[in-house]
């Protein structure tokens, strides 16, 4: 029974950080990168990226009349309280709470022949007041 009560915390600490997931590092100027689930704490607001809702980007070595666009599911918490929002490259939304978000970068880029796998995504995200 002693053996039992001195593994019984090991095991739990074990398994509380096991699952442990770091958080981005957001700038002095409100950028951060975000990988597909995980949340940038704005301070006044924070962002997850919860799904990519379209990725139509001109592949890399591909002429196109177009360059596309990405569009994502982003869930916003803030004081107004939390909300799912869709948010597209170079269109700033109303975030809530006076903040504005953009979505200013996604990599990697797209190539013609091969799909990205949702774990290889990062958006750059921008929260501004």
């Amino acid at each position: 029974m002693n053996m039992l009560m001195r593994i019984t915390p090991i095991a739990l600490a074990a398994a509380l950080t096991a699952g442990c997931v770091t958080s981005p590092v957001v700038s002095q100027n409100g950028i951060a990168e975000v990988k597909l689930g995980q949340t940038a704490d704005f301070g006044a607001a924070k962002v997850t990226v919860v799904k990519v809702l379209e990725d139509s980007r001109c592949p890399a070595r591909v002429q196109c009349v177009w360059a596309g666009r990405v569009k994502v599911a982003v869930r916003i918490e803030n004081r107004d309280g939390p909300r799912v929002r869709e948010l597209t490259n170079e269109v700033p939304i109303q975030a809530g709470d006076g903040g504005i978000l953009e979505l200013l970068d996604v990599r990697p880029e797209k190539v013609a022949d091969r799909a990205i796998s949702n774990g290889d995504y990062r958006f750059t995200l921008r929260y501004t007041r």
